[in-house]
């Protein structure tokens, strides 16, 4: 259930004629009228409202995963191959229950190669995609069904696809024999937690998604009888918090609820230059923005069990979207990336160009102005507009590499500005879209590094090292595009290059 408070609560003005918009979106949601967020948005979002039913029509699905576990209980290691909605939903189902999930969401090849380290006699990987042609995923069921091929093994025993009905993965995996579950088609990816994409790797893991579905239900019926809660909420979101917000999952019992909610947020908001940025922070001293809480003090407190704060805050994000005329379901500019990817790949033919650093500060080669690190660092904040924040997207290996993840708050520090961080490429198919499509006012900090091992794609002319290139590179490319401030480090050695990287931004 959910139980809504903060100091936000006494600024919201029931009285406004934009509440009672709130409130006439909110009916028109419930009974899922698809022309809420204008006419141009309508076809597609005809085909995207069943994640309104998921609480309810995804209680389908349970014959069919009490069945898969038992097919697979002698499977102690489940990878899950997906990327943004198809894994950050599972992601903090793991998380919060305490239990062992691999999410493979990235093509750098030193991460990648975590997750072949265990006996893949005892490993099921899932491979979730709508439709099979996302690339990272692509690449990954690519390497597995060959991993498995050269230990001996039937991928068929050892893979499981999620997809939709009739996409070419389905139709590919059930020709070649292996277990499919189909997914709703009419709902989109950042939506899908509730679906066929969260579910199988929960219930693989031993979580028992009939609990998790009960409660969304049961707290969808509440706000549907008392919608003052979600309409408090979005009225927040839309006209008292501004362009960014911090989320903190800080003790909440919820690790990585605000990472799942900073994709759901800033990839359906972040268009027509209007858009809403999460800023995902480690603790809450650091809430210096309108502050989103799940438990503790914040101007925004929503204090319900997981599976309620999905469906709570899918709602309240198709509501903001209404309020804010902008279409939640589609990610334009997360097409344009693939597609700056796919050119690169197409140029290189496969092999990787060595690319000249405009300077080298020890082991770190600098793309952009400044002879130093803390020159490029010092220029790269004076370019920032004055209402703008700054990205910091990490291509690099979010296991061992996981230290770099403190430039944010130290970059946030320094600079005095919102800072966001994401690893890459898995935020491409999350802020991603906000970056390109929200407020014309980021500054991006690309930081790549040299790989000490690369490993082919079978199929392809080329390697995860060549691949993630192309995707740092390829944003990149888009960025510059639009003359946003963009500067990246390239380390050449990963673990010195990060403290010296953080030893800079400490000592601005």
């Amino acid at each position: 259930m959910l139980n809504l408070r903060g100091t936000a609560i006494s600024k919201i003005d029931r009285t406004d004629s934009r509440y009672s918009d709130l409130l006439g979106f909110h009916n028109r949601l419930a009974a899922k009228d698809p022309t809420i967020w204008g006419s141009e948005a309508a076809p597609e979002a005809t085909t995207r409202l069943n994640w309104i039913d998921l609480p309810e029509s995804s209680r389908d699905l349970l014959p069919q995963l009490d069945a898969l576990c038992a097919k697979h209980r002698d499977k102690t290691r489940i990878v899950l191959c997906g990327m943004g909605g198809s894994s950050l939903g599972p992601e903090v189902i793991a998380q919060s229950f305490n239990k062992e999930l691999f999410i493979l969401d990235s093509t750098d090849p030193q991460y990648v190669a975590h997750a072949l380290t265990s006996d893949l006699t005892k490993t099921l990987v899932v491979v979730s995609s709508k439709s099979g042609s996302t690339i990272e995923t692509a690449s990954q069921r690519a390497l597995f069904e060959q991993r498995f091929i050269a230990a001996n093994l039937a991928p068929t025993d050892h893979i499981v696809i999620v997809t939709d009905p009739g996409s070419p993965l389905d139709k590919s995996s059930r020709a070649h024999g292996f277990t499919v579950i189909n997914a709703d088609p009419n709902v989109g990816g950042r939506f899908s937690v509730l679906s066929a994409f969260g579910l199988v790797p929960a219930a693989l893991i031993g979580v028992d998604v009939s609990v998790l579905l009960d409660n969304a239900s049961e707290t969808k019926a509440a706000f549907l009888k008392d919608p003052m809660p979600v309409l408090d909420m979005a009225y927040a979101i839309t006209y008292i918090a501004g362009q960014y917000m911090t989320y903190c999952d800080f003790a909440s019992s919820m690790p990585g609820l605000s990472d799942w909610a900073e994709q759901l947020v800033a990839e359906s908001t972040g268009k027509e230059q209007v858009g809403r940025l999460p800023i995902v922070i480690d603790e809450p001293s650091e809430a210096e923005y309108f502050s989103i809480a799940y438990c503790g003090d914040g101007d925004l407190v929503v204090e319900a069990d997981l599976a309620s704060q999905f469906i709570i805050w899918e709602w309240v994000t198709a509501l903001v979207g209404a309020a804010l005329a902008i279409d939640p379901f589609n990610q334009p500019n997360v097409t344009e990336a693939k597609e700056a990817t796919s050119r690169l790949l197409n140029e290189w033919s496969g092999v990787l160009p060595h690319f000249v650093a405009d300077a080298t500060d020890a082991h770190v080669e600098i793309f952009g102005a400044g002879a130093s690190l803390a020159s490029a660092l010092n220029e790269f904040i004076k370019a920032i507009p004055d209402d703008g924040y700054i990205a910091v997207m990490a291509y690099l290996d979010r296991q061992d590499d996981v230290k770099i993840a403190q430039i944010r708050r130290l970059l946030s520090q320094k600079s005095g500005r919102p800072v966001t961080f994401g690893w890459g490429p898995r935020f491409l198919h999350s802020t991603g879209q906000f970056h390109k499509g929200g407020q014309q006012n980021g500054a991006f900090l690309q930081i790549t590094g040299n790989v000490k091992i690369d490993i082919a794609i079978p199929g392809q002319d080329f390697g995860f090292k060549t691949l993630l290139a192309a995707q740092a590179l390829g944003d990149g490319k888009a960025l510059a595009s639009r003359k946003y401030p963009l500067l990246r480090f390239n380390l050449t050695n990963r673990s010195v290059g990060i403290d010296q990287l953080l030893n800079a931004v400490t000592s601005l």
